[in-house]
């Protein structure tokens, strides 16, 4: 019965830390655009890989 007196403020202060930790990530911006960070990550190494290629390519006359 001891550990319930302890259990349930400690829970209840995790869970305030971590609604606190969740309005700070909302209010800086974190969460706003999802599905573009990872479209964009698409896009830049598709980008570098074409532009690698370019350099490594050999001429076919040999």
């Amino acid at each position: 019965m001891d550990v319930i007196y302890w259990l349930i403020p400690s829970m209840i202060f995790v869970g305030a830390v971590l609604v606190i930790l969740l309005m700070m990530g909302v209010k800086n911006g974190q969460f706003d655009d999802l599905e573009g960070e990872g479209q964009r990550i698409l896009y830049d190494e598709d980008e570098d890989n074409s532009e690698t290629e370019k350099k490594f390519e050999k001429p076919l006359d040999s």
